[in-house]
Parts: structure tokens; sequence; C-alpha cells
């Protein structure tokens, strides 16, 4: 499942450069020392992902809870299926209940504050910046916390996040040194194979709640080999 974290990530953030791609090629780098600028580069990174990895534990943390009351398969069940249905269901349905208004007003708030942040240039800018870039309103975020919850443990949530977030470094890190690099046309192909990919990583999950036996996709529970011993 990290493997499809990190894939999540990485064409993920050929789904979302529209968003967070100004947010890097407008960093207010060093252009004229490039160790300098590597080290603001790495900075943004790292605070951007140990955002992600903070999300990460803390949708890990529900998942223990709620695995504790013995809700581990229909979790992962659950999380495959809602992956499913929010990509089938059209994005006008979420736009005439008005399910993204909060996010939308949180996004306001962090956009004002990193408009202020790309104006500096001191070590305290990036870690700002990635932080706050970590924690913009995104629909693919929201799935890799959904996926966190579903590991049923603290420590597999944040690293689910961490995988989720290095796949989008190449891609992010790309756009700080050259922008707006890719063509329209190639970011809507891309786009357009976002969707079948979450699909497929929501069946993965509803695989593995299911507890088919097959190996490392949906392995039997263990409370399942538990009462068979028992009998």
């Amino acid at each position: 499942m990290i493997a499809t974290a990190f894939m999540l990530g990485l064409l993920g953030s050929f789904h979302c450069i529209g968003m967070c791609g100004p947010i890097a090629f407008l960093l207010p780098l060093n252009r004229e020392n490039k160790w300098i600028q590597f080290g603001q580069i790495f900075i943004y990174h790292s605070a951007r992902i140990l955002t992600y990895a903070l999300l990460g534990l803390i949708f890990g943390s529900i998942g223990k809870s709620l695995n504790l009351f013995g809700l581990q398969q229909q979790i992962s069940i659950s999380v495959g299926v809602l992956m499913i249905v929010t990509v089938i269901i059209p994005h006008k349905f979420w736009s005439k209940y008005r399910v993204s208004r909060p996010g939308y007003k949180v996004f306001s708030t962090v956009q004002s504050t990193l408009s202020n942040q790309l104006r500096k240039r001191t070590p305290a800018t990036y870690l700002a910046i990635g932080f706050l870039n970590g924690i913009l309103p995104c629909g693919l975020v929201y799935m890799a916390a959904f996926a966190a919850i579903a590991t049923g443990e603290v420590l597999k949530g944040g690293l689910y996040m961490v995988a989720f977030g290095g796949g989008t470094i190449p891609l992010m890190t790309i756009s700080v040194y050259l922008g707006n690099f890719l063509s329209h046309t190639i970011k809507t192909r891309i786009r357009k194979v976002v969707p079948f990919f979450i699909v497929l990583i929501g069946f993965l999950f509803i695989l593995r709640g299911l507890g088919m036996g097959i190996p490392y996709v949906s392995p039997k529970p263990i409370t399942s080999d538990v009462e068979v011993r028992h009998h």
C-alpha cells in the first residue's frame, strides 16, 4: 500500500500542478548561489512532507482507535468505496450542495498568508511556505488521508502520507526550476489518468478489507487465524 501512496503522490502532482505549481516556481529563491538555492528547496519540501506526516499520524491514530473495535476491515472497505464514489460522482454534485465551501474558506486564508510569505527570503519563510502548501485544501490529499485511516496504525498512517509527499517531490522540484513547463494538452491527458488510478487504489483497499487470502493484496484477517486455531 505504501507504493500506491507514492504513485498517488506522483500522478497527483500532475493533477494539482495548477494549484501548487505557481507556489513552487514563485518561491523567493537565491538564483545566484545554487547551494543556497538547493537548501531553500530542501527546507520547503521538508516542511511540506512534515505536514503530510503529521496529518498521517493524526488520521492513522483515528484508524487505530476504530481498529480497537475490530473495524479495520470495514474501514478499509469504506475508504475504498469512498475513493471510487468520489471519482464517479460528478463535480457538479459537490458544487451544488456546497460540500467544499469550508475548504474554500481555508484556501482563501492560506492563500493570503502565502502571498505575504512569498515576499520574504529567510529560512523561516521556506518552512512557512512548505507548511502552508501542505495544508492547502486538495482532493488528492484528502484521498491519501482517508487511506492513512485504513492503515489502522499511527506510524503506518504517517509513513503512508510521507510516501505520498515523496511522490510529489519530482514534479514540484521541476516546477521550481522550470516553472509552468507542461503544455495544456499534456496536463489534460495526465489528469484523465488520475481518476482511474484512484479507482484502482479504491479497489485495492476493498480487496484488502475483504480478507480473501491473497498474499500482500488481500491477506486473511489475523482474528480468523486465531479462531481457526481455537477450534
